[in-house]
């Protein structure tokens, strides 16, 4: 039986960003130098199949603090934590290793120093995401209003409409943001915003990528975790330039395959956490039952690299 030909779009950038690739790495050394068990603070990324290969070589992954021993290292994700958990860290005298993207950690000093100079932050992000409340928990109760949406700029009620800046999730839709940055800045003025947009590179880039292939394609598929904010995105992103079916896959087993029936052209990416193995598993599961020709969509080339926390580098 001769295959159908179809043609594989693969956007890049695609998968890990470097605040990801740090915070794997940060991990791996740590049970290098420490050996096993090493605690882990919240999921150290969104993907299962990065977590359940580091919970083999040993990590003990748990919610919270409380869950952890004093007397073996414990890792803060990617995604930031509240200022209270590396103090109570501190307090209990625990040796810990902060694993927060230092992309995150920039929107954190950024809301640290505009309430230093007396203004109150609206910060744009979704309710309960880890990153959010490790931004919010940076300040005092009530000074970090949330608004997840254009809508939810009409409720906003500061104690001073003169005195208020603005942070973002790094891992938002941009569209989406800078239509909430336009609702704020129309209600007030006077807000504050950051030097630099606080999406992150990695993110801007995947959407931008996704918006590149979405004319190519009959349908895009996602890579990534079904609690991943930037993998989420790219879906709505896909979906939003056009490409009528747009699907988010933990892994090739995911895939419907009876919703890409009569097909010719697909899109592939992956979001910020999902490792480049599971993209050649989506590549060969439709080599499997297709006859494949892959092109790329490249929009940027990526070189960030971050540096591991010197505690580790030291040893290891």
């Amino acid at each position: 039986m001769t295959k159908s030909p179809l043609t594989l779009y693969l956007a890049a950038p695609r998968g890990f960003c470097a605040g990801v690739d740090r915070a794997i790495k940060i991990v791996e050394m740590a049970l290098e130098k420490w050996g096993p068990p090493v605690y882990v603070r919240h999921e150290i990324v969104h993907n299962k199949f990065v977590v359940d290969g580091l919970r083999d070589k040993g990590a003990v992954f748990v919610e919270e603090l409380d869950d952890c021993p004093d007397d073996r290292p414990v890792i803060f994700s990617a995604h930031g934590v509240p200022k209270a958990v590396p103090a109570e860290a501190a307090r209990r005298e625990m040796l810990f290793v902060d694993a927060t993207c230092p992309l995150v950690s920039k929107v954190h000093i950024e809301a640290e120093r505009h309430h230093a100079n007396g203004l109150q932050m609206v910060m744009i992000g979704h309710e309960g995401h880890p990153e959010t409340l490790g931004t919010m928990g940076q300040l005092p109760e009530g000074e970090v209003i949330l608004v997840e949406t254009v809508e939810d700029v009409a409720g906003v009620t500061p104690r001073d409409p003169e005195k208020l800046a603005f942070i973002t999730q790094t891992t938002l839709s941009v569209d989406d943001t800078a239509d909430i940055v336009a609702a704020l800045q129309a209600r007030f003025p006077a807000i504050v915003g950051p030097h630099k947009e606080d999406i992150c590179y990695a993110t801007t880039n995947r959407q931008q990528a996704v918006k590149e292939v979405a004319p190519k394609i009959d349908a895009l598929l996602v890579i990534g975790a079904p609690n991943s904010s930037n993998s989420k995105r790219l879906v709505e992103v896909g979906r939003a330039a056009g490409c009528a079916y747009a699907q988010l896959v933990q892994r090739a087993d995911d895939i419907d395959w009876r919703a890409l029936d009569g097909i010719g052209a697909v899109g592939v990416t992956a979001g910020a956490s999902a490792p480049e193995i599971l993209v050649n598993e989506v590549i060969d599961a439709f080599r499997a039952r297709f006859d494949v020709s892959v092109e790329i969509v490249e929009t940027a080339v990526e070189r960030v690299e971050f540096k591991v926390p010197r505690v580790l580098r030291e040893t290891v």
